[in-house]
Parts: C-alpha cells; sequence; structure tokens
C-alpha cells in the first residue's frame, strides 16, 4: 500500500539503527536523502539497495509534487536525514504536510533524535520543554533571545560548533551568567562530552577548549521564585 514513512537514522553510533528502520528502507520502493553521499555509506552498511533520490532543502519544494504522484500511484516512500528524525531541524515537513493534504497515509518510526538524549542527561527538569532548534542568525535574534528571557520551560537548542561561543555570550547577556546550561557533543560517538554548569562557567570551558562535532544546548529556565 503506498505510503510516506519518515525513518530515523544513527546520530552518530550505527548501533542505534532499528532492525524495522532495516526493513523499512529496504522494502521502500524508493528513498529520499538529504545528502545521498552521507546516507550512502548508511545504506551500504546496511547492503540496502533502495533507489535514492536527493531531498534536501534546495529543492525538496520543485520536487514535493512529483513524490506525490508516485505515491498516490502505489508507490511507498521512505525519508531520511543525515542523522536523527527527518522534519527535526531537517527536511520532511513540506513533504509530510503534503501527504496529510493529500490523503496520503504517514507513518514516522521511532527512532534516534539529538535533543532527547541531551535533554535527559542535562539534569534539567525535562516534565516540561521547549524545542527552539538553531536561533536566527541575525534578524530577530535578539527579539526572540528577548522572548526567551521570560521562558520558564527548560529550553533546547541546536547550535554549530564555530557559533558556540557567540551563542553562549548571548544566554549570559540575556539570561543571566547563572542560569544553568548543557551542552552536549558528538552524542553517541567515540568523543561525546557533555559539559554542565552555568552560563559562565560552560562559556569559560569552551574558551579554553574550541567545541567541535554535532551541539545541541539545554538551558535553564527562568525561575518563578
Amino acid at each position: 500500500m503506498s505510503k510516506l514513512y519518515l525513518v530515523p537514522t544513527p546520530i552518530g553510533n550505527l548501533e542505534d539503527m532499528t532492525f524495522r528502520a532495516i526493513r523499512i528502507l529496504k522494502e521502500a520502493d524508493f528513498i529520499l536523502a538529504e545528502d545521498t553521499r552521507t546516507s550512502g555509506k548508511l545504506l551500504k552498511h546496511f547492503e540496502i539497495n533502495t533507489q535514492m533520490h536527493s531531498h534536501h532543502m534546495h529543492n525538496e519544494h520543485k520536487s514535493i509534487e512529483g513524490i506525490l504522484n508516485r505515491i498516490k500511484s502505489g508507490e511507498t516512500c521512505a525519508v531520511i536525514s543525515d542523522a536523527g528524525t527527518p522534519a527535526i531541524s531537517d527536511p520532511g515537513f513540506l513533504l509530510t504536510r503534503a501527504c496529510v493534504e493529500n490523503n496520503i497515509d504517514v507513518e514516522c518510526l521511532p527512532g534516534a533524535t539529538a535533543f532527547v538524549p541531551a535533554l535527559v542527561n542535562s539534569g534539567l527538569p525535562n516534565d516540561k520543554f521547549v524545542f527552539e532548534g538553531f536561533l536566527p542568525v541575525k534578524k530577530g535574534r535578539q527579539t526572540r533571545l528577548l522572548l526567551l528571557a521570560e521562558e520558564t520551560r527548560t529550553m533546547i537548542f541546536y547550535e554549530s560548533p564555530h557559533k558556540l561561543i557567540k551563542t553562549l555570550v548571548h544566554f549570559e547577556a540575556y539570561f543571566g551568567k547563572e542560569r544553568k546550561v548543557s551542552v552536549s557533543r558528538e552524542l553517541t560517538k567515540m568523543f561525546e562530552e557533555n559539559v554542565r554548569g552555568t552560563a559562565n562557567e560552560v562559556l569559560t570551558h569552551f574558551n579554553k577548549k574550541p567545541p567541535k562535532g554535532e551541539i545541541v544546548i539545554i538551558v535553564e529556565g527562568k525561575s518563578l521564585k
């Protein structure tokens, strides 16, 4: 039966790939990948020979109609990103929305996503949280930070290593130097690191030790006291 599958892939450690994800990728008629070179290595490792097409932020608007037509004709499509769950700060949302609007069955498999382990191992409250993803680089950044300064729930951010210091400096300025922060990088990989402390302490650490790899930042919400 025609369907769209959103298939999570490991964020680092290949042992986190599920049996079901492998089966779906093998059974699908075609796979949409954010970067076919990156995903090609994953598919080769698990001996998955399904036809693969590029599907990323620069071409997803143009390719959706053709993908919908293939699914409507009876084919099954699987979407993967470079790492983690599709549509979480990665391509996948636009196609998912289009499938829902066209009454096409959509199923998302459970699996890896970077912010969950970062949140859980941060030691910060995780009963209520807000996922912010990447902050605006320039336009709208100050406005967003001013709004988030009043947020009482734990906040989750993604950041690139070369922008981490700038972001931590902004957190100090807008949230306060004593606000608790946890930075997780290279999750599930050999050199995984979790740095916890105040915004000032974490900033001091990474000023001395420039960060590398994929980064998730967890920030304590504003105290109601």
